[in-house]
């Protein structure tokens, strides 16, 4: 579980970017941030890892207070907090499997990391996280000639092959196209089931949050406005997170299909195996 008790944000300018937020996240859940600019959900995502510091407050994951951790206990708690980041934060000069093993930089050795040598057990769960997600073929192109829905499964990979127990995820639909945006939600949530993962998704998209998340946050000038379920979200709790507006085309009725999976069987389905890559990937080793 992670546990966030009176967690504030002061900035150097005087900003207070978060007010206290107290929030349990249980095992397994997962939860989507929804709020205007500048509400704080970004933040609340920083603070956990301390990416962001927090002025005051506790972050605890399972047995661990994240706050109270040195530099070196930091690197090391890090590994059990996968991020996806919203501009993807990809190294664009290299290669889909090397991206994808970045995120087991934190468990060798400097060797190992400066000469890019992984285990062969490293190697072959990157080829089993780029065949879930449908990219096992291209796992030699470089990161600058994959599609923004690509590099998004690419650096969903990165974060999965840490073996993560929490997933922080800033903004993953931002920059794709409503399709590839359903695609990359559900995406996630599948592989939280699968992993039995929490994750917590910062999201501009009402409709999506909706969708794929079992539980929603609002934040408003960086306090806590709602939390329940999707169906909670009326009119009259958007307006006290957003302010005035027609909402009616926003809200998802309640009696609603689920979100049609027809479209997604690329990602859905494992692709052939890349025998090829395989072969040349476990010169890596």
């Amino acid at each position: 579980m992670l546990r966030i008790k009176g967690l504030t944000k002061r900035y150097r300018t005087g900003d207070l970017a978060l007010k206290g937020i107290d929030l349990d996240v249980p095992d397994g859940q997962v939860m989507a941030l929804i709020g205007p600019s500048g509400a704080g959900k970004s933040t609340v995502i920083r603070c956990i890892n301390r990416l962001v510091e927090p002025t005051s407050g506790s972050v605890a994951l399972n047995d661990v207070e994240i706050t109270r951790l040195g530099s070196g206990e930091l690197r090391r708690a890090r590994r059990r907090m996968g991020m996806i980041f919203q501009e993807y934060a990809l190294v664009e000069r290299l290669s889909v499997m090397e991206n994808v093993l970045s995120g087991r930089l934190g468990y060798v050795n400097f060797w190992q990391s400066w000469l890019r040598k992984f285990p062969q057990a490293d190697i072959d769960e990157a080829f089993r996280l780029l065949s879930r997600v449908g990219l096992d073929h291209m796992a030699n192109k470089r990161a600058d000639e994959l599609s923004g829905g690509q590099r998004q499964r690419v650096g969903i990979c990165r974060a999965l092959i840490q073996n993560p127990e929490l997933l922080l995820v800033d903004e993953p639909t931002a920059s794709l196209d409503p399709k590839t945006s359903r695609q990359i939600m559900r995406l996630i949530k599948e592989l939280c089931e699968e992993r039995k993962l929490s994750a917590i998704i910062n999201i501009h998209d009402v409709m999506l949050a909706q969708m794929f998340a079992e539980r929603i946050v609002g934040l408003q000038l960086g306090a806590i406005v709602y939390d329940g379920p999707p169906t909670g979200l009326t009119a009259a709790v958007l307006t006290k997170i957003y302010g005035e507006e027609d909402w009616s085309a926003t809200i998802r009725k309640v009696d609603e299909d689920a979100p049609d999976e027809a479209d997604d069987n690329a990602i859905a389905k494992a692709m052939p195996p890349a025998s090829l890559e395989r072969d040349r990937m476990a010169g890596l080793n």
